[in-house]
């Protein structure tokens, strides 16, 4: 079941596929559920913009994603000080670039990540980039600091925040009262998180996990015919969505949500397209 309980409307994060403009046409789909589990949390942008569920799992295998979700969490007013004194210049940016995460506690590793992601330029994690122009301001903005961390702790009051690969996650968690949420990297894009992450072969070894879960779940990925072919006996929906491009532009585009469940088309019957033909 959902709770129409507290929701912030918005993640306090940018993220590369992160599903800010495609969450509002996925959440009406949810099933009824006990059990919310995000795999591939990113920025999270469905958890944050939902209904409460009963129970609430994210889960990422970043390691500096995962400590930077526990530290807002749990060490909210440790977190902000910190951060209230850092400047927004480019030393400062290649300064925490070069620092070893391993040698930091877990609070100056979240500050660093954050930083990181926050100033660097499209949200890139493998070899970021100091982000400056003179169209727009920074998105370190310290005077709105407070006020977007506050609303994403309260958020993630009553969250689980695991660090799993993603077999592990769904064979831990899967009861017919669960929904999975899985969002993972794009066709194509499989080393924009990192090397050794998510492989090519990873999309055949989720389709075959997937076919025997007892939950139900929803899938979106970017529309390929690899893809199709991929999960193929799964329910395939076409929703359309915007990417983001150079320059602060956009494009439009069509993604893919693949589930296991009728409702969906019960619920939303102008987003079904038929399966193009072969």
């Amino acid at each position: 079941m959902q709770n129409e309980c507290y929701s912030t409307g918005r993640s306090f994060l940018s993220w590369i596929g992160g599903k800010s403009l495609l969450a509002d046409r996925i959440i009406p789909l949810i099933p009824e559920h006990q059990c919310y589990c995000e795999v591939f949390a990113g920025a999270a942008w469905l958890l944050f913009k939902k209904p409460e569920s009963e129970v609430e799992i994210i889960n990422d295998i970043n390691i500096e994603l995962v400590t930077l979700y526990r530290v807002v969490k749990n060490h909210l007013e440790e977190f902000i000080r910190y951060l209230k004194w850092i400047l927004v210049a480019r030393e400062e940016f290649e300064r925490f670039k070069e620092t070893n995460p391993d040698t930091m506690t877990d609070i100056q590793r979240a500050v660093r990540f954050y930083y990181l992601v926050k100033t660097g330029y499209g949200s890139r994690i493998k070899d970021p980039t100091f982000s400056i122009g003179t169209s727009r301001a920074s998105n370190f903005n310290l005077l709105r600091i407070e006020e977007e961390l506050s609303a994403a702790h309260l958020r993630l009051s009553r969250v689980y925040v695991e660090n799993l690969p993603y077999q592990q996650l769904i064979q831990r968690f899967d009861k017919p009262h669960t929904f999975f949420y899985i969002d993972p990297p794009y066709y194509g894009c499989e080393d924009y998180y990192g090397k050794g992450i998510f492989g090519r072969e990873d999309f055949g070894r989720l389709r075959e996990q997937l076919s025997g879960v007892q939950g139900k779940f929803c899938l979106s990925i970017n529309d390929t015919t690899e893809i199709r072919e991929i999960f193929d006996g799964f329910r395939i929906m076409e929703v359309p969505t915007r990417y983001s491009v150079a320059n602060g532009k956009s494009k439009a585009v069509g993604e893919l949500l693949i589930m296991n469940y009728e409702q969906a088309i019960q619920q939303a019957p102008d987003l079904v397209n038929r399966r193009r033909k072969r």
